[in-house]
């Protein structure tokens, strides 16, 4: 991003420009869609990632059916639409804000009972509501968030939970930002996160962009900066919070035992989108990626040809393992981890 108030992704009349995380930190690109599919292809070949922007995405895609739609009957145009929802869906398993924010839209289509440019129109505003909405819980998780560090806080995090995981601004990060912005001087330790190097590549590009300081580490030197009393707190973002566990990038579960036997807080940020309590963690998909985001590094082979590979694109941390989530509510502790449909919106 050029400046703070550059957003990750826009809606500019029947146009969505998004940036492109898959050439940072080295070549900041933007990407221009005018359809679901140039969405789709953007999601999964990860131009767009980040739980919360996969849900505005989600939404923009429907934004871009209806805004260029040749439809001259609204049974047409809501025909379309499914059609396209059924296209991001097939995109990313796990992230469930990108189906809450399809199944937001479309329980709006189906309820309309106006003109066929109105119902286009709507799912328009529909589709920059959600990404307003976005931005605004961000912000409050930011505010509720910064209430659980202190001056001088070493907080570590795993993967991409910033501006670039949303619209603006950030979950995880979002919280470091607020932080900054009340006085308090906190730094970052930051995880590489492989094998797509979210942490490496985006994380810190982002603090230090913004003049936040951050360590990078590998992944496996998350015990020995525990261990050695290097940090103070965790918090990371969620791609999925279900009845019993969060799902969030792989390598998060790794950390949460870590802390855990480290006594080091172990906080979660993620928006009311994020949470789905109508399953437990047994019953959610988990997104396997290509074995070649293993194998190689960019386009150069590190493992022998043929070898098997194994890689999970999320794992599943217990409750049990996490002290606290923020999300645009409030604070849920441990003992409160029974309220969460309070901050659940589906």
């Amino acid at each position: 991003m050029r400046s703070r108030s550059v957003r990750t992704i826009e809606w500019r009349n029947g146009v969505v420009v998004t940036i492109d995380q898959t050439k940072l930190p080295n070549e900041e690109a933007f990407v221009e869609m005018r359809s679901c599919e140039h969405v789709a292809e953007a999601i999964s070949t990860m131009k767009i990632r980040g739980a919360p922007l996969l849900g505005v995405a989600a939404a923009f895609a429907l934004a871009l059916t209806a805004y260029h739609s040749k439809a001259r009957q609204k049974e047409e145009l809501t025909d379309e639409l499914e059609s396209a929802a059924k296209i991001i869906r097939k995109t990313r398993p796990t992230a469930v804000n990108l189906f809450w924010a399809l199944d937001r839209i479309l329980v709006k289509v189906k309820g309309f009972s106006g003109e066929l440019k109105d119902l286009a129109a709507l799912v328009v505003e529909e589709a920059q509501k959600i990404a307003e909405e976005d931005v605004d819980a961000n912000r409050s998780m930011g505010k509720y968030g910064a209430e659980l560090f202190v001056d001088g806080d070493v907080v570590l995090t795993h993967c991409n939970a910033g501006a670039l995981a949303t619209v603006a601004y950030g979950t995880a990060l979002g919280v470091i930002r607020a932080c900054w912005e009340q006085g308090k001087k906190v730094r970052v330790i930051a995880t590489e996160t492989r094998p797509k190097l979210q942490g490496a590549r985006l994380t810190a590009y982002e603090l230090k962009r913004d003049g936040i300081p951050v360590t990078l580490i590998t992944d496996n030197m998350v015990g020995y900066v525990m261990h050695r009393g290097m940090v103070d707190k965790v918090i990371v973002g969620a791609d999925r919070i279900v009845q019993d566990a969060v799902i969030n990038k792989i390598g998060t579960f790794t950390i949460a035992v870590l802390a855990k036997e480290h006594g080091v807080p172990f906080y979660v940020a993620a928006p009311r989108s994020t949470f789905d309590l109508t399953i437990k963690s047994s019953e959610a998909a988990i997104e396997e990626r290509e074995s070649e985001e293993v194998t190689h590094i960019g386009s150069q082979r590190i493992a022998a040809e043929g070898v098997e590979v194994l890689n999970p694109a999320f794992d599943v941390t217990p409750l049990d393992y996490v002290t606290a989530v923020i999300c645009e509510n409030g604070i849920l502790y441990k003992e409160d981890f029974r309220k969460f449909k309070p901050c659940h919106s589906k």
